[in-house]
């Protein structure tokens, strides 16, 4: 199991296929995209959370069983979720959100750009 920190994070989303990171709105946010297209992000300067893209069910049931699940922070709120490492996430969990982020936003992409990405 990885360890929830910012350097952590940033190592093993960079090892994912097609991902590309860097930081498109200010200095402090790192964005992380798969195709052109956000799946995770946040702030390298004061990091408290990291906003995920979510199934809007799971998104909402996710922020009724745990405290550190709360909607994402300046992202919409219907299909982001912002998630704190440091709270009743477990390590586990906030993985497996990740990749259900990036995963979901893979699948969006068209089946050529999937192909190119080797995804």
């Amino acid at each position: 199991m990885h360890q929830v920190d910012p350097e952590t994070i940033d190592s093993v989303l960079s090892s994912w296929a097609g991902v590309k990171r860097g930081f498109p709105f200010d200095e402090k946010t790192l964005v992380y995209k798969v195709g052109g297209k956000i799946f995770a992000l946040f702030d390298v300067d004061n990091f408290e959370g990291v906003n995920l893209k979510c199934d809007p069910a799971r998104a909402v049931e996710l922020r009724e069983q745990y405290a550190g699940i709360r909607p994402g922070w300046h992202s919409n709120k219907v299909h982001w979720n912002t998630v704190e490492p440091e709270s009743d996430v477990e390590a586990g969990l906030f993985w497996d959100l990740l990749k259900h982020s990036y995963d979901l936003v893979a699948a969006s992409l068209s089946k050529k750009l999937r192909a190119e990405l080797n995804l």
